[in-house]
């Protein structure tokens, strides 16, 4: 399932500060919270064509939801490189409503534990969750499994890969 080009740390640090400048510049230009969203995906593989599937499911969940709260999207950059796919969105609304919708998508969506969506403020501050992650494997907090490194990748990949395959075969029907 994550069999794909495979991407070291200097790859993925580049990525981060060059997505850290895009937000910069959104903030700058619109003047809006900033939605940030990318998939949670452990080990060196970052995306496949099935992990895009599920990155454009999420995408576009995120813009119904938006939609549907009558949260215009100002502006909207999409990039699918070997780091991953990722978005990102100046939506024009309240930033801690934004980030209570995007929170309920992650807990409530079939691979919502997959989503990583960060919420910035028009001033740049990252909004925090108001409850932490569960682990994918034991439902502990994510953070302290990931601290302890208590499973290993290729058991949450297995697990990922399982999770993914069966929200395609469903989406199927």
């Amino acid at each position: 399932m994550l069999k794909g080009t495979k991407v070291a740390l200097p790859d993925m640090l580049a990525c981060r500060e060059a997505r850290v400048q895009l937000q910069d510049m959104y903030r700058d230009t619109y003047h809006t919270p900033i939605i940030s969203f990318c998939l949670n995906i452990p080990g060196p593989v970052k995306t496949t064509p099935e992990l895009r599937l599920v990155f454009d499911d999420g995408l576009a969940v995120i813009r119904q939801r938006l939609a549907a709260h009558s949260i215009n999207v100002a502006a909207r950059t999409e990039r699918h490189d070997p780091t991953g796919d990722e978005a990102l969105l100046a939506a024009e609304g309240d930033a801690a409503s934004i980030k209570e919708q995007m929170t309920q998508l992650e807990e409530t969506h079939p691979l919502g534990r997959l989503f990583d969506i960060d919420v910035l403020t028009a001033d740049g501050e990252k909004l925090s969750r108001g409850t932490p992650r569960r682990c994918l494997l034991c439902g502990e907090q994510a953070q302290a499994c990931a601290r302890s490194r208590r499973h290993s990748v290729e058991e949450l990949t297995a697990r990922i890969g399982d999770m993914v395959q069966e929200f395609l075969q469903k989406k199927k029907l």
